[in-house]
């Protein structure tokens, strides 16, 4: 089968880049795609192109602007199917993932924002003056300007999505840059956006990889007024030095080492059934999941036990079919990764309850990027493999005796992310998940998301928040206005 080919998409029109690079499949190895590389000249062009068509776009009435977002959305619904190959064939994940999760909340994203934008209020006060009379204070919100978008490659559309939709609605144009293990929905989405007519230089994609590439190239670009990335810590930080120089503002959704918290008088089943998905869903490739579980010490055993059975029973097979529960990680380079920490973890003493390999399965899948879903006990709390994000399937059960203790232990990390709190004490549920040194605390659930909530962690988990009007702060700056009465 002739592989796609991926192009970049600037100032409304499709080209070919510089150079190309391979995209395969983490399923079975072969290869799906050429991927159109940006040089340095193409990310100048799409900076301009974005530059250009700013003031139209930001001048545009929000009810015309938020058509266009709406527009995008149907165009997503119309090529379900297409997104859905292309998202399963970059990443691997079963159908049920992501055509319950990723491709809806794709177009859900625009939606959302959309009506966003459609209701949003102004801030005002009236200040009493020394004279005995009054000032009215408003705050009036202008786009940033041109934003680039970092996204990263465990969610692809939705992640991209996530922030090009509240970019466009507030009024700003936007270079998008998807990882370069991830390209095709980002593709897609451009396509989508050319025939729904969106003017030319609003929307623009640029292929590539990140130092001496397209992801560097926008970074430093002079003509950029923010960026916008979620992904690995390290890169993050990188790009906060590319950035600085111009005192550029970021929004960073960066990594996590996640805890949960499971007290004696959790619902088991639905403890053990929340950590098995909060651990090893999207084969525990999602920012959010859990990677440290905390068990009050009278359920320890059993809860172990448990959930290595769960471990044992996934069913780890071909994305689309249906009974498949995991699939593979993203790519053998990532795998490479996952079992080196996985070596780690028996050098350090980890005892594994189950998984701990890579499975076996006789046919063409055997040249794709699969692991088992493993679970591990006994590693001392300064362990690498406790302190360090591995992002796979993969977590480590340890005991507690006391609130206190859970407490620390959760928070005894350089991250700040998210938490799950599990046990039917109400008044428990609310105080542990408030002490939790983190950006989402969910109490007897996991991934639960209201698309107006704050999103978004703190230490080397990211700087500031997404979602509903907390995404205002990013992608808009505010004036205030000052009127003597």
């Amino acid at each position: 089968m002739t592989p796609r080919q991926l192009r970049n998409y600037i100032d409304g029109r499709f080209e070919d880049g510089a150079s190309t690079f391979d995209k395969h499949s983490p399923v079975d190895g072969r290869l799906i795609a050429q991927v159109h590389e940006a040089d340095r000249g193409q990310v100048n062009r799409a900076v301009e192109a974005a530059r250009r068509a700013l003031p139209a776009w930001a001048a545009l009435p929000v009810a015309a602007r938020t058509d266009y977002l709406l527009a995008l959305a149907d165009g997503i619904d119309r090529r379900f199917d297409d997104f859905l190959q292309a998202e399963i064939g970059d990443t691997g994940k079963p159908v049920g993932w992501a055509g319950k999760i990723d491709i809806p909340r794709g177009a859900a994203n625009f939606r959302a924002f959309a009506e966003l934008a459609r209701t949003l209020d102004m801030e005002s006060y009236m200040t009493d003056t020394p004279d005995g009379r009054q000032a009215l204070n408003y705050a009036y919100r202008k786009p940033l300007g041109v934003v680039g978008v970092i996204s990263p490659w465990n969610l692809p559309l939705l992640l991209l999505t996530w922030k090009v939709a509240p970019a466009l609605a507030f009024g700003n144009t936007v270079i998008m840059k998807p990882s370069e293990v991830t390209p095709s929905t980002a593709t897609l989405l451009a396509e989508v956006a050319d025939e729904a007519g969106l003017p030319p230089g609003v929307l623009n994609l640029t292929h590539g990889f990140g130092p001496n590439s397209a992801g560097e190239f926008m970074t430093a670009h002079p003509g950029i007024d923010g960026i916008t990335f979620t992904g690995e810590s390290a890169t993050g930080a990188a790009i906060m030095r590319a950035v600085a120089p111009g005192v550029k503002p970021v929004s960073f959704e960066l990594g996590g080492k996640n805890a949960a918290l499971v007290f004696a008088d959790a619902d088991f089943d639905a403890a053990v059934d929340g950590v098995t998905r909060s651990a090893f869903a999207n084969c525990g490739q999602v920012c959010l999941c859990t990677e440290r579980v905390y068990v009050e010490r009278p359920i320890y055993e059993r809860f172990v036990e448990a959930l290595a059975a769960r471990a044992k029973a996934m069913r780890i097979g071909w994305p689309m079919e249906p009974d498949t529960e995991m699939g593979p990680l993203v790519s053998r380079e990532h795998r490479e990764k996952v079992l080196s920490y996985f070596a780690l973890a028996r050098q350090e003493g980890a005892a594994v309850a189950a998984g701990g390999g890579i499975p076996e399965f006789g046919d063409a899948r055997d040249a794709g990027a699969y692991v088992q879903p493993t679970v591990w006990t006994g590693l001392s709390e300064q362990a690498r493999c406790i302190k360090e994000e591995v992002f796979g399937p993969v977590c480590h059960v340890a005991p507690f005796d006391t609130e206190d203790e859970a407490i620390r232990l959760a928070n005894d990390t350089r991250y700040g992310l998210a938490a799950a709190v599990w046990t039917q004490n109400l008044s428990r549920g609310h105080r542990v998940a408030q002490a939790m040194k983190v950006g989402l605390a969910w109490v007897n659930c996991w991934f639960l998301r209201d698309l107006r909530t704050p999103f978004g962690g703190s230490g080397l988990s990211g700087i500031g928040r997404e979602g509903g009007r907390h995404s205002l702060h990013f992608y808009t700056e505010p004036t205030n206005v000052c009127i003597k009465l």
